[in-house]
């Protein structure tokens, strides 16, 4: 009898085990389905690994810095690469970077680096004073088409007459000389700007214009691996120079184009940093106790750039028209939501040398109609305007900014057609001087006036990063001059009449000088927006 009572009790029993094991199993299955809508199957409390998903408004054009110039491509390699010489926290004061110690000749040119002992690259070969001259002597014998940026900085490439770097030589396995044809004031920070980030010789070396594809630097994370428009992973180099960190163990780069989209991914836990925060959505942000915002200091320009060799913009006086028949307040009142000031100059006002004086071009279409007239196109004309895919921190909505200016343009009889493009390839055919008109901007790289008046607007550049295709030979000698002279002083008044001719030769439309935003999950602690645009995410940790 007593055998018989048993069997249905343990029937029970058992029954009521599977139940909860059923039970634990869909609870985990449920973890599984939350953290593979962040990570696709990985996530900070699954693994015990500290994960960063950094939602971001548009894809890398390539993982090599010396290749680009977008900022997408930097907010990456800045994390992949390291460069000379660092910029301070949040400014661009020069600090110690995989050089520990820098000393220029009284004459300014020859500098003397002594390398940081230690360091390896991703790869496992060792950075040494070698890999730096192999870099440099990479970067000087290429082309404005495969790396811009060293012949906006550095004055052209080797055999060029203007080029600024006469030798890279290595003194021992830790000591590097840079001998200069001339002296360049700015040379420092520009060697600390995140193009020049040291590469590994025997990386580039084998995979040529491939190295983009599968990057391999010093820095403190390594590629992983880069799903085109969709996300790039990077993860923690153990054999990191600087024990303890990074902080996190990956970080997950996801794309995500529209800014609204964004921040929902965000609010919904799919992500836990974003940029390119919707001015109008600062509030929102700030009002939820689970997030924090976050202001990058500014040092931007957004504009609409003329191409100035394209007819009817061949003509300084249709140029100056597009200046006085944009509104640029309506622009910044309707878009940035207060967080941005009327450009009127080619560079913020937080950088040294900028011109004060200038009185701008104030919005007055009439105006805009005589000069108009004046050039022979009192009836108007037909244009493209290129409005950009992407939500940029100097421009939140290129869209829909696009259309304000079409507005504005069509009151003055001017018939503006608004065109895109993939992001990568309005860049490629922006730069090949095949627009009309083009929104675009730009995100001071070492806070030094040079960094943007030469680099965006001399005739230099042109199919670099002089997009606007300008060329004037009275402003060339005294930027030259200005990159040359070491008496701050002289500099800046220098720089000052260089902002008088370009405001009257007007190669662009500026618009406004932004404050960008982020906003990030309120456990996220150690994120330092940079004024350039570039994060380091070494110290950046989860409490």
């Amino acid at each position: 009898m007593r055998k018989t009572k048993i069997w249905p009790f343990l029937l029970l029993m058992m029954l009521a085990i599977t139940v909860v094991l059923a039970a634990c199993s869909s609870d985990n299955s449920s973890d599984s389905k939350e953290n593979t809508s962040k990570d696709k199957g990985e996530s900070t409390a699954s693994t015990g690994n500290k994960v960063l998903i950094f939602g971001r408004g548009g894809d890398s054009v390539s993982l090599d810095p010396i290749a680009v110039t977008d900022g997408e491509s930097y907010k990456v390699t800045q994390n992949l690469f390291e460069t000379l010489l660092n910029f301070g926290e949040q400014d661009t004061t020069i600090h110690e970077g995989l050089a520990t110690k820098w000393e220029p000749s009284d004459d300014g040119l020859t500098y003397t680096f002594t390398l940081r002992e230690g360091v390896k690259f991703h790869d496992g070969t060792d950075f040494n004073a070698e890999a730096v001259v192999k870099n440099f002597e990479r970067w000087a014998n290429g082309t404005e088409d495969k790396f811009p940026y060293y012949a906006s900085m550095f004055g052209g490439f080797k055999g060029d007459e203007g080029h600024v770097i006469a030798s890279v030589t290595a003194d021992g396995n830790n000591k590097v000389i840079f001998k200069l044809t001339r002296a360049q004031a700015p040379f420092l920070k520009n060697i600390a700007m995140s193009p020049f980030g040291m590469a590994s010789p025997t990386a580039f070396e084998k995979d040529g214009d491939k190295f983009g594809d599968n990057p391999v630097g010093t820095g403190p994370f390594k590629f992983v691996e880069w799903k085109r428009n969709d996300s790039i992973t990077i993860e923690k180099f153990d054999g990191y120079w600087e024990k303890g960190l990074p902080k996190l163990d990956k970080i997950v780069f996801r794309s995500i184009p529209d800014n609204s989209a964004r921040l929902n991914a965000l609010l919904s836990n799919e992500i836990d940093l974003a940029d390119g925060i919707n001015p109008a959505d600062g509030k929102t942000v700030e009002g939820d106790s689970n997030l924090q915002l976050f202001e990058r200091p500014s040092m931007n320009v957004g504009y609409l750039g003329l191409t100035n060799t394209r007819p009817p913009f061949d003509n300084v006086k249709v140029r100056q028209a597009m200046n006085y028949a944009i509104d640029k307040q309506s622009i910044i009142d309707a878009f940035f939501e207060g967080r941005a000031e009327i450009a009127k100059n080619p560079m913020p006002p937080s950088i040294s040398g900028y011109n004060d004086d200038i009185p701008g071009y104030e919005y007055n279409p009439e105006k805009a109609k005589q000069l108009l007239a004046e050039a022979g196109l009192a009836d108007g004309f037909e244009m493209e305007l290129w409005a950009m895919p992407v939500p940029r921190p100097y421009m939140p909505d290129g869209a829909k900014v696009a259309e304000v200016i079409q507005k504005n343009l069509a009151d003055i009889g001017v018939k503006a057609k608004i065109v895109s493009y993939e992001w990568a390839t309005y860049l490629e055919k922006a730069r090949n001087g095949e627009a009309d008109a083009f929104m675009l901007g730009w995100t001071g790289d070492n806070g030094d006036a040079d960094n943007f008046i030469y680099v965006l607007l001399d005739g230099d550049n042109i199919g670099s990063n002089n997009y606007a295709y300008y060329d004037n030979k009275d402003l060339h000698k005294i930027l030259i001059e200005a990159q040359t002279e070491v008496d701050e002083n002289k500099r800046i008044d220098l720089y000052k009449q260089a902002q008088e001719i370009i405001f009257k030769d007007a190669p662009w439309v500026p618009l406004a000088h932004s404050t960008p935003l982020l906003a990030g999950k309120a456990d996220l602690i150690n994120f330092l927006p940079h004024p350039t645009g570039s994060d380091k995410l070494t110290n950046v940790d989860f409490k």
